[in-house]
């Protein structure tokens, strides 16, 4: 059984789910990428330290493992052969990483022109690109139309004829993916459940605004209807919402194709597959998800007497998640007494908020180790907070750690490389970490650190 485990209450300081390892320099494999490994104490990710790379790079950075961000790229593309895969831009995308996933076979999603810029300067092929967005201006769909993307997702009735506008200008036909909401909310965050009814994203099946968007783009001479596409959620860990929701989009597109008189060659099930943050979650394997979602689509086509339409998928964070970790610098510990004579360690890093805002946003658990040394300490609870000037600027809220953690330790937070880096910001005008690609006792910078420079390039006062 695979999924996430529910915090419930807590023991102490310490949430339930939380146990005491029984050596606090252990890594769990599940939370790491595959070449992650403890050497002495010291914790090495590409056949190389991650002392060594940031005794070049400084801290905080994002240490990315190239080799475990191919593999997983690879499992999802081995998994569902015969579907298009898409790698999700939003997560993480640099130049570099945009290559990655076109060698491994992968398409790419971007929902912003940033985002395709990165893609078209990677060489994608822009066939295998795919723009979502619920509002994307003029400008934006004219710049991708003009690239050829391979696909535009349609979000309102006003973007169908702002596309279609800015096809027929350009003088070509658009191929296009009505996005609706199948009504289903995944098992997740409220804030990252996407497919129930109100919410900003798609058109509503139960009203019938999504038949009358499919309807529309179908008028018009300068749009080509692709197919349906549905997304139920993020950090999911099981099939079941994919098994209601692919029932209720297969029916619209099988009535599409009858009062409609065209039969829809594609269908885009989203994805958002889970990822181990903590102990508490499991997800699970490609291969599985691929299995269970292939046999509800094709007993819901069998059912509704239709052929079942080229399929594509979105994993999410599930390929570029785990592949990459934040390494940072205590710079100060302090023990907090709590009511009832109980205690906290808490550990000060030199970053925080700036470059992992999702356990302020979403109230995520993350994990993490001491990365510099062995200890023979007994492990304490401790909670890694950030530098800002902020009391909700926490990185980890619950971990163990040494009792012997200190000042000029390394501290490496795993399950970072979705949503860390892309989401980053300049609050208190801090800088934002590097990206640092490790291979084979080799690392490279593949997106630098900011500078006191480029911080000040905008301000023109």
């Amino acid at each position: 059984m695979t999924g996430h485990v529910s915090p419930g209450s807590f023991t102490g300081t310490s949430p339930v789910w939380l146990r005491e390892p029984s050596d606090a320099n252990a890594l769990v494999p599940v939370l790491w990428p595959r070449t992650a490994q403890k050497v002495d104490g010291a914790l090495h990710i590409g056949g190389l330290p991650v002392a060594d790379v940031v005794a070049n790079v400084n801290t905080p950075a994002f240490v990315l493992d190239e080799d475990d961000f191919r593999f997983r790229a690879r499992a999802f593309r081995d998994a569902f052969a015969g579907y298009d895969v898409y790698y999700a831009g939003k997560a993480f995308i640099s130049t570099a990483v945009a290559r990655w996933v076109a060698e491994e076979g992968l398409h790419l999603d971007v929902c912003s022109d940033g985002e395709l810029t990165v893609a078209l300067r990677a060489e994608v092929d822009p066939k295998h690109i795919g723009y979502h967005g619920n509002n994307k201006s003029a400008m934006e769909l004219r710049r991708a139309v003009d690239a050829g993307v391979g696909r535009i997702i349609v979000d309102s009735f006003v973007e169908i004829e702002r596309i279609a506008d800015v096809a027929a200008q350009l003088g070509v036909v658009q191929p296009v993916m009505v996005r609706v909401t199948a009504g289903v909310e995944a098992h997740t965050h409220e804030f990252i459940a996407t497919a129930h009814e109100d919410q900003k994203f798609g058109f509503s099946i139960g009203s019938g605004d999504a038949f009358e968007a499919a309807r529309r783009v179908l008028e018009s001479s300068s749009l080509e209807l692709r197919g349906l596409h549905s997304h139920i959620g993020s950090q999911i860990f099981d099939t079941s919402g994919w098994e209601v929701a692919a029932r209720r989009v297969l029916a619209l597109h099988a009535r599409i194709a009858s009062e409609l008189g065209h039969a829809l060659p594609e269908l885009d099930l989203g994805g958002g597959f889970g990822i181990a943050y903590t102990t508490q979650d499991d997800p699970a394997d490609p291969a599985v998800l691929a299995d269970q979602i292939t046999k509800i689509v094709t007993g819901e086509c069998a059912a509704l007497g239709i052929e079942r339409p080229h399929l594509s998928i979105e994993p999410g964070r599930a390929i570029v998640g785990p592949s990459m970790c934040t390494v940072y610098t205590v710079g100060t510990v302090k023990e907090v007494t709590l009511d009832g004579g109980a205690s906290r360690t808490y550990v000060s890093v030199d970053g925080g908020m700036s470059d992992n805002i999702r356990t302020a946003l979403y109230d995520a658990d993350y994990s993490c180790t001491l990365a510099s040394r062995h200890s023979d300490a007994d492990p304490v609870i401790a909670r890694v907070v950030g530098k800002h000037c902020e009391s909700g600027d926490i990185v980890v809220k619950h971990e163990f750690l040494p009792g012997d953690i200190r000042p000029g330790d390394l501290i490496a937070v795993p399950g970072t490389g979705a949503y860390g880096r892309a989401m980053a910001s300049n609050y208190n005008h801090a800088l934002r970490p590097p990206v640092v690609a490790v291979k084979d006792g080799a690392f490279r910078v593949i997106v630098r650190r900011e500078t006191v420079d480029d911080l000040l390039a905008t301000d023109v006062g």
